[in-house]
């Protein structure tokens, strides 16, 4: 597997992991970030676990068509986080930003070499 898919998946296991189980816990850092406990914070946790869930199971799949996917999902609604947000301060936002460069790098890639993840189509 190419190393920026391998990256990219585990930059989102790493990221996802302190992320749900504070929204889990209710952290004092989530509530600094996301603001207090509401539904719309319930269906973020939804969202979020669903997103950290996929690339567990493709560090073991290994399908870049997949993992090119999910990331495309994940860079859209990234990118878009300035403009819902209003505020391209908000840490959140930030880290939101520079995650979507390293995943569109890796989607680049990804379609760059037919969808496999390497150049010679082998993983």
């Amino acid at each position: 597997m190419k190393k920026l898919v391998l990256l990219s998946l585990i930059v989102n296991v790493v990221v996802l992991v302190p992320v749900t189980c504070g929204l889990l816990s209710n952290a004092v850092w989530v509530q600094q970030a996301y603001g207090p406990f509401t539904a719309a914070r319930g269906i973020l946790l939804s969202v979020y676990g669903a997103i950290l869930l996929v690339p567990i199971w493709q560090l073991a799949a290994r399908d870049p068509k997949v993992v090119a996917s999910l990331l495309l999902v994940q860079v859209i609604y990234k990118v878009t986080t300035p403009f819902t947000v209003g505020d391209i301060r908000n840490p959140v936002v930030i880290s939101n930003l520079v995650i979507a460069a390293l995943h569109a790098l890796t989607i680049s890639t990804i379609w760059s070499a037919g969808g496999t993840g390497t150049r010679s189509g082998q993983s």
